[in-house]
């Protein structure tokens, strides 16, 4: 494999890879609302050679490279967050902007941009020929920043989709990133007895139920699991609301909203069960559940799935991590820093829910994501590209065989 002559061929295809990220960006494709983005993807892949595109029934597209044994996929969410105060914005988000080094508008980090340089990745693959026994598939993923990983589960249990690792190409700073904490959406209820508020002591005030609850539950913040790689749990109360007749009657229903974040030794049950053991929530009779995210994609596909991102981490000796620090090195000349994302990426579902290993090297900055003047670098966009067509042939020539007997055979059915 000529590293060299893969990262001339990602540098003489920045401007396509520009111009493309561009036109996604032009394209507003909140979640649940990314076919024409989709479509343009499409356009794309065909444009370059990939030897299969389709787009599966909940409105993901896979595009093939090759039908070889090993299967290897990478994953880029392609829809993005709203804009928000527009006033915060230097440049019209999708209109965008761009110089020399940089390109900016909404998705540029988050995460178009991986779509643009998986594409041209293929693009490298197809004109070297750089084919083995390998599939590559490269996934375009919908919904993902409402529900992240919910996409992957509908690829892995109807698509059958059953790659022996996936690189998710969300922005890691230049990194290579192998793990993440955890997440959860829960929600906890108080109920009461509403009265005229001119009389409170006639009723029974959910909101002064509550009261003691969200003190408790900042006390729980602070004694959350810590990790050495991961880092600490955490726990913030992000949203309150109420039911009462008016603003003249004792509440009688109050409910908050947590955002729970997962480290290495937590998961689901045992996050709902710390909050149903504080006294304050027994005292209360709360109740303490999951929120469930039911929105339909938007080919008005219903895949309804518990508000729980498991976390993951995939160990620094594993063979998928060798693969991505050899092919990084191999292209570009130097050594990768191997860390962990701050945020929550469909990870949770590719090996936190099904166990499939999963790695993470992506353009753009972590920090850049639903920010406003959001911006990516060209630079990180031929290197991802460079280092994603190395990536399947430094696994299957070096690595495929040394995979834990679990994943290794892992087939698309």
């Amino acid at each position: 494999m000529d590293f060299k002559k893969i990262h001339e061929l990602a540098k003489k295809y920045e401007p396509d890879m520009t111009r493309f990220l561009r036109d996604m960006i032009a394209i507003p494709s909140e979640s649940c609302d990314e076919k024409a983005v989709v479509l343009r993807i499409k356009e794309e892949m065909e444009k370059v050679g990939f030897d299969k595109v389709e787009i599966d029934p909940m409105g993901n597209i896979l595009g093939t490279i090759g039908d070889g044994k090993h299967v290897v996929a990478m994953d880029a969410h392609i829809d993005t967050v709203g804009i928000g105060n527009r006033d915060n914005w230097k440049f019209d988000p999708y209109k965008g902007m761009e110089d020399a080094e940089i390109i900016g508008g909404r998705g540029s980090s988050d995460q178009e941009g991986g779509m643009a340089s998986m594409v041209y990745a293929g693009k490298i693959i197809k004109d070297l020929g750089m084919t083995a026994d390998y599939t590559l598939v490269v996934v375009g993923s919908v919904q993902e920043e409402d529900c992240d990983g919910l996409c992957w589960q509908y690829i892995y249990n109807e698509d059958k989709l059953r790659p022996e690792f996936v690189v998710s190409t969300e922005p890691t700073d230049g990194r290579i990133h192998r793990g993440q904490r955890g997440r959860m959406e829960i929600r906890v209820k108080t109920t009461g007895v509403s009265c005229h508020g001119s009389a409170p002591e006639r009723g029974d005030n959910a909101i002064y139920k509550m009261a003691p609850i969200l003190l408790e539950l900042r006390a729980l913040h602070e004694n959350l699991k810590d990790d050495p790689f991961l880092g600490k749990g955490s726990l913030a109360v992000s949203e309150i609301f109420h039911t009462s007749p008016s603003r003249c009657a004792v509440a009688d229903s109050c409910w908050i909203s947590i955002d729970r974040r997962l480290t290495v030794g937590e998961d689901g049950e045992y996050a709902l069960n710390q909050i149903r053991r504080l006294p304050s929530v027994k005292a209360a009779q709360a109740e303490v559940s999951m929120y469930m995210y039911e929105r339909p994609s938007y080919t008005d596909l219903f895949y309804p799935t518990e508000c729980y991102f498991p976390t993951w981490v995939i160990e620094n000796e594993h063979p998928v991590t060798h693969t991505l620090v050899d092919a990084f090195k191999g292209v570009l000349q130097r050594d990768p820093v191997v860390d962990k994302w701050t945020f929550s990426t469909n990870g949770v579902s590719i090996m936190g829910r099904f166990g499939i290993p999963c790695i993470g090297y992506g353009p753009g900055k972590e920090s850049q994501a639903h920010a406003p003047n959001e911006i990516t670098w060209k630079k990180d966009l031929v290197e991802c590209a460079a280092v994603y067509a190395a990536v399947p042939l430094t696994y299957v020539g070096k690595y495929a065989d040394k995979m834990p007997k679990e994943t290794a055979n892992l087939v698309r059915k």
